[in-house]
Order: C-alpha cells, then structure tokens, then sequence
C-alpha cells in the first residue's frame, strides 16, 4: 500500500502506472484475437488503450516547458558526454511533449488537427530522446568497465591475468550498478516504439505493448527505488 501511494503521489508515478495499463491493454487486445475472445471483448480492450493514451497526454500538458528548462541546468554539468546526450535527450522529449500536446487538441476536438502528421512528429522527437539516453547508457557502461578493469589490474598485479579476464570480469561488475542497467533496459524496450510507429521496424502490435510494459515496470521500479534511478536525470 505504501508503494501505491508512494507512486500516485507523483505525476511521474501516475504516469508510469497509466502507461503499465495502456501497454497492457495493446498487448492483450492483440493476443486476444487469437483466442476465444468476442469482438466486443477486444473492442474494450482497444478503447482502454485509446482513453489511457489520452489520459497520459493530457496528464503530461505543460511537461514540455519542465523539460526546456532542465535543459538549461544539464548545460551545466561537468562531464562532456552526460551534458551532451542529457541536454540533446531533454530538448528532444520537449518537443515529443510539445506535438504530443497538439495530438490531444485534436483528439479533444478543440480545432482541427492533421493527427497523423503530428504523430509522426512527436514518434521522430521521441526517437531522437531515447537513442540520445541509450548513448548516455553506452558511455555510463564503458566508464564502469574501465574503472572496475584499472582496480583489477591493481588487485591483481603482479599475477598473471589477460587483458580480455579483465574486461570479462569488469563487464560482470557492471550488474552490481542497477541505476545503469535498469536504464538500458527501459531505453531499448522504448527504442522499437518509435521504430516501429515510423515503419523502421515490423513489429505486431503484441510485442510492441509487452516491449512497453517492460519498459513501464522499469520505469516503475526507478521511481519506488531512488539508488534504481540514474543520476543525472
């Protein structure tokens, strides 16, 4: 219980939890037809998905600005690689936000909007953001292995120990850094999302929405740990 109040009482956590459901319901919908479901059943199923994607977008307007204006502090942060891919990440989610926002204006019906276009749109900004993390996730790897493979050449020198045991045993210890891998992980489930939307990838709506419910349980457990959660963020 601690837990589920812990998550609605951040908009992040609501987010996530809302994002767990939309997901679902795509996965379940499209495995459903190859069942016994009725139509009906199936119907639900798509109509959840589509109120709990419009939810989300609504529950995210303004989220753009937010983002525009932690840019400016991830300017600032020492390291050359974080600052780039963190400042290029935000810049991009904000305006994957900004189209999202256009989308649900013209999915509320308040004027006219080409949501196909805007779709594509905000899928190429949201695209840009998560192969910008998955970079920032590559370096954070590499800078682990090399400083875990400098402490092992130093535990173990003078014995005889080759430069690939090193970095085998270094790579091990990169599981030990759970901020890093739970972020890797919930990038490369995003990753086909976008792919996919933008006709890059073939993946059926099925896998698609289990890609997304891993990502959204890894995105869960980062807000219900705080050490799970990467750092800048």
């Amino acid at each position: 219980m601690d837990t589920i109040l812990k998550l609605n009482n951040q908009t992040a956590g609501r987010d996530k939890v809302i994002r767990l459901l939309q997901y679902g319901s795509r996965a379940s919908w499209y495995f459903c037809q190859n069942g016994e479901r009725t139509r009906q059943s199936i119907d639900i199923l798509k109509s959840l998905e589509y109120t709990f994607s419009s939810f989300r977008k609504l529950l995210r307007l303004g989220r753009c600005l937010d983002l525009l204006y932690s840019a400016l502090s991830a300017m600032k942060y020492p390291n050359l690689v974080v600052r780039v891919t963190l400042t290029l990440s935000k810049i991009a989610s904000a305006l994957f936000l900004l189209a999202d926002h256009i989308i649900w204006v013209g999915r509320a019906g308040i004027c006219q909007v080409n949501v196909d276009k805007w779709s594509q749109i905000s899928n190429k900004y949201w695209l840009m953001a998560i192969v910008m993390n998955l970079v920032r996730d590559v370096y954070e790897i590499y800078q682990i292995m090399k400083q875990e493979a400098a402490g092992l050449r130093l535990r173990t020198s003078g014995k005889f120990k080759s430069h690939l045991s090193h970095q085998i045993q270094a790579l091990c210890c990169v599981k030990n850094h759970t901020d890093v891998w739970v972020d890797t992980v919930k990038n490369s489930c995003d990753l086909f999302i976008p792919l996919t939307s933008l006709g890059y990838t073939k993946l059926n709506p099925g896998i698609i929405g289990l890609l997304g419910l891993l990502s959204s349980i890894a995105g869960i457990y980062s807000l219900i740990h705080p050490l799970a959660k990467l750092s800048p963020a």
